[in-house]
């Protein structure tokens, strides 16, 4: 049988020392054997896993045979066993760092099913009634009205199950953030999709239940501190506990009933929203927003007072990004006296394990393989190493910084299209059935090219409606694995919720495919479907019609969209073969990065004409 060991929270990975976890193999044992294992296999899986007694030796099968009998297992009721699966499932999907719209489904059902059991145990007990089944039925023989519960509020019992069941899953790096949790200021570099905003939405609601600090969430865009807000109230319903409010205000027994609630505030990057907030604050990607001198200059002031904690946490960017001298220390000694400067060792080796330096600034990276040596067994590194180049995999997984001097796109300039779109874009909704009603996109498509590998990508945009006005970038997506046949059914599939007009396609190679689907007669109705072949001067035209428009302020997306940003830098002027001529290249799959996103807008973008005057009418053929 496979070993299902790693998705029980709390359980240690191969090679990790258990004293390190705070684990209760007497229940995970228990667990197993409720699901079908037999006590011979769940000794075997504990040794495989190193589980050992307080002794530090192995457990045998009859310590594992004795808690059977002791705490007769096989007589244990249905219900018992059924609330024990619906936890380990719901868990593991709380944990999972990208969740489908299924998995969130799945989760509001878990949710219910152990509100629902709740109910069944309440009314089995001794004095239990039919309100316990069903909340609409008064009690008759109650001797008054019931007392109401309170509103996002946690009991004793309730704060310390939440606690435990965080404490239990966290990996070693997450123990190391939890061990540093009282530091004035944390900053952290992290490898991307390890599991730092479901950490830190978690630490952030342990903290509000036991002290009563004010929590503030800070994030590129609303949409992406809605992510805190999506954790946390995941995690109350693990307790029975549902909140709601935006703000969120939240009391516990564990404090004075006097004393205020505890504020839980989620913010986009429009510091003029977060002016006269105080408590603590996490500031989620930092190294990717706009203006972050003068909005660090508000966040900070937020957590002024001693009392307030700090914590930084991003995946890196390039060099050029004001927050970068923040990380290395420069900025500090910026207007200091020699001897007043000090040197902060920023490298791997020196922050592996997490250090303070000579500011007080406690830092900490964490890459790929650091969290899978953690005890994160999410990556197939081998895959990733595969999938995205040299330069790329570095940047992303490894912690690395860019150097965007050679880059066709600056940094800066990209970063300040980011928009705030749940709170400026009234017009559309990415949830409804028609997202943009049926005002008019249009759509640009880089398809896979199966001889080396690289990603497809769709970007779905809403064309300026007034000359030179803005291009929104409402959708993107990006595939891998699929036939050209595959590939044009997701684009119809996607494209069927809105009005496109046009649709550029790159129709070389497994594109030609995609585009003679998508181009005949009544596969598009309405959309004129552009065929496009890549040359040199083409390229050329491409990249000046960009920077053009991303140099005017003429391009926007919510800025949690930090892979449209990552595309563009990533495309770098270069000679070709011959040494002759000047090209770009990047996105191409092999050594040159994926920059699959970017040519996807750049086919939008090129159906209008290079002065911006007016919009073409007509159907767009670009041939070498």
């Amino acid at each position: 049988m496979a070993s299902i060991l790693p998705q029980l929270p709390g359980i240690p990975q191969p090679g990790a020392p258990a004293a390190r976890w705070q684990f209760d193999p007497r229940r995970h044992a228990r667990s197993l054997y409720w699901r079908g294992w037999g006590i011979t296999q769940i000794a075997d899986e504990f040794a495989l896993h190193g589980v050992a007694n307080d002794n530090g030796k192995p457990i045998p099968r009859a310590t594992i045979e004795s808690w059977k009998q002791r705490d007769k297992w096989d007589e244990a009721p249905s219900i018992a066993r059924i609330e024990d699966g619906l936890e380990i499932r719901l868990l593991t999907l709380i944990a999972k760092e990208k969740k489908t719209s299924g998995d969130l489904v799945e989760m509001d059902a878990l949710s219910r099913q152990i509100e629902s059991l709740a109910r069944v145990r309440r009314y089995q007990e001794p004095g239990g009634h039919a309100g316990d089944l069903n909340e609409k039925v008064n009690n008759r023989n109650a001797g008054g009205p019931r007392k109401k519960a309170k509103k996002n509020h946690f009991t004793a019992d309730q704060a310390a199950e939440l606690k435990r069941i965080f404490l239990e899953g966290l990996y070693d790096y997450q123990q190391l953030w939890w061990d540093n949790a009282s530091r004035r200021t944390r900053m952290i570099l992290k490898s991307r999709q390890i599991g730092a905003t479901y950490y830190f939405a978690f630490e952030a609601l342990i903290d509000a239940i036991e002290s009563g600090r004010n929590q503030i969430f800070l994030s590129a865009s609303k949409a992406q501190a809605h992510q805190f807000r999506s954790y946390i109230v995941s995690f109350a319903k693990l307790v029975g506990v549902a909140l709601t409010g935006d703000p969120m205000l939240i009391t516990s027994d564990l404090r004075p009933a006097e004393e205020a609630a505890a504020e839980l505030h989620f913010l986009g990057t429009n510091f003029r929203t977060a002016q006269g907030r105080h408590g603590n604050f996490f500031f989620d990607e930092f190294f990717w927003v706009h203006s972050f001198e003068e909005l660090n200059k508000v966040a900070s002031g937020m957590a002024t007072h001693k009392k307030w904690r700090k914590t930084y946490f991003s995946t890196p960017s390039t060099i050029a990004h004001p927050a970068y001298p923040y990380w290395t220390g420069e900025r500090r000694n910026r207007r200091r006296r020699k001897e007043e400067r000090v040197d902060i060792d920023v490298s791997h080796a020196a922050l592996a394990l997490g250090s303070e330096g000579p500011d007080r600034i406690w830092r900490h990276i964490v890459t790929v393989l650091d969290a899978e040596a953690g005890g994160c067994d999410l990556f197939d590194i081998d895959e990733l190493r595969d999938e995205y180049a040299p330069d790329e995999f570095a940047n992303l997984f490894l912690c690395e910084f860019v150097d965007d001097t050679l880059s066709a796109f600056r940094f800066n300039d990209m970063v300040a299209c980011g928009c705030d779109s749940l709170v400026e874009w009234t017009d559309f909704d990415l949830e409804a059935a028609r997202p943009y009603g049926n005002r008019p996109v249009w759509a640009g498509y880089d398809p896979q090219e199966s001889e080396n590998g690289d990603n497809a990508a769709l970007v779905i945009c809403a064309p300026p409606t007034s000359e030179g006005g803005k291009f929104r970038i409402l959708e993107r997506h990006q595939l891998r694995g699929l036939d050209f046949e595959q590939q044009a059914e997701f684009i119809r599939s996607v494209l069927s919720r809105y009005s496109c007009t046009y649709l550029g396609i790159d129709a070389k190679g497994v594109g030609a495919g995609v585009y003679q689907l998508l181009a005949k007669l009544g596969a598009m109705p309405g959309c004129s479907v552009a065929k496009i072949e890549y040359s040199l001067e083409l390229k050329a035209q491409m990249i000046m019609k960009a920077q053009n428009v991303i140099r005017r302020g003429r391009l926007a997306f919510d800025a949690s969209y930090l892979d449209i940003v990552s595309a563009f830098v990533s495309i770098k002027k270069t000679l070709t073969t011959s040494g002759r001529n000047v090209t770009f290249k990047a996105g191409r799959g092999g050594n040159d990065g994926h920059a699959d996103l970017a040519w996807s807008t750049m086919h939008i973008l090129m159906n209008e004409p290079l002065d911006g005057k007016a919009r073409p009418t007509g159907t767009l053929e670009i041939l070498e």
